[in-house]
């Protein structure tokens, strides 16, 4: 396996690959702890620095850059300071911000967490999750269409507007009609909106509320997998499990449980991110759902070692398989 995993990791670069969905800023304010407040029973963050980083659809496209695929996003923000700073970080990553639509009046999502000791003490959110205008929809599938074809489609559905009315079911049309997998990070939902993609990778929690099952067993597992290929008509679904690591229910019948490669856990946040881009990225270069997600499940387990969003590299990924 790991001469096969090295041999689709060296077959990333010229890949080309796009993203659509919710583009988002990541802003983290770091300190420690002195003292409980005497306004109110909380803790009181001496902050000492801050760091900006691209957040949701927008890590993802970061995370394909890493792996030193080519990538082009298609998001929707504002026209304020944080849409700036948005497209000044997919600048310095490599990433066209040319993809962004700017839209007058709507809000650029930004999550702003404080972070003590390496933990998380707070998160505080500004978004907007009003659906696109018939007029934006057509315009964002415009600028996909004529971007294309593209070697993997990633659908990153944070449920901020972006992936509503026609714009799901046009991208995942394209995708079939180039003949290229297309994979959604799927948001809680009714997720027959879906059908018709390549593959899902959901984590447990959004597998059982969407199925409407308590996940509790290998049964209740299955049966889960199951159903969410029965509703996408996808070919495999990867179900994501935290410490129990991935499990994987394919259309032929097959199924694989891999062990999580996760050694230290300091930090979940982005680490879907960095599963669907691995993953894609594996397909896209031709590799089988078990070998990509084989790739993705050591990709995850380097990205909860880092303490807020991290795009994990193709060098990083090479090491820890050697």
């Amino acid at each position: 396996m790991p001469a096969r995993s090295l041999s689709i990791l060296d077959a990333f670069p010229g890949k080309r690959l796009a993203v659509v969905g919710d583009a988002m800023v990541d802003r983290f304010l770091w300190g420690e702890v002195e003292r409980i407040s005497p306004e109110a029973p909380v803790p009181v963050v001496r902050l000492s620095r801050e760091t900006v980083r691209l957040g949701g659809a927008a890590n993802v496209a970061a995370n394909i850059r890493a792996l030193e695929a080519d990538v082009d996003l298609f998001a929707v923000a504002g026209v304020g300071e944080t849409s700036s700073t948005l497209a000044g970080l997919l600048d310095e990553q490599g990433i066209d911000p040319g993809g962004l639509s700017r839209i007058e009046g709507r809000r650029t999502t930004l999550k702003m967490r404080i972070i003590a000791h390496h933990q998380q003490v707070v998160r505080a959110d500004v978004e907007a999750d009003e659906s696109l205008t018939d007029e934006q929809r057509t315009g964002l599938i415009a600028r996909f269409e004529a971007g294309g074809p593209y070697d993997g489609i990633i659908l990153s559905d944070y449920g901020k507007g972006v992936l509503t009315g026609n714009v799901l079911s046009s991208v995942i049309e394209l995708g079939r009609r180039w003949k290229v997998p297309v994979v959604v990070d799927p948001k809680n939902g009714d997720y027959s909106q879906y059908r018709g993609c390549t593959s899902l990778t959901p984590n447990q929690k959004e597998a059982s509320g969407a199925t409407g099952l308590s996940i509790t067993d290998p049964a209740s597992l299955q049966r889960a997998g199951r159903l969410l290929l029965e509703r996408t008509d996808a070919a495999c679904v990867v179900i994501t499990r935290g410490e129990h690591g991935m499990a994987l229910f394919e259309r032929t019948g097959d199924e694989h449980h891999l062990p999580t490669e996760a050694r230290d856990v300091f930090d979940v946040t982005g680490a879907g991110d960095t599963v669907i881009a691995v993953y894609t990225a594996a397909l896209a270069a031709d590799a089988s759902f078990l070998e990509a997600a084989n790739l993705a499940n050591h990709a995850a387990g380097l990205a909860v070692r880092e303490v807020g969003t991290a795009a994990i590299t193709a060098a990083q990924i090479r090491e820890v398989l050697a």
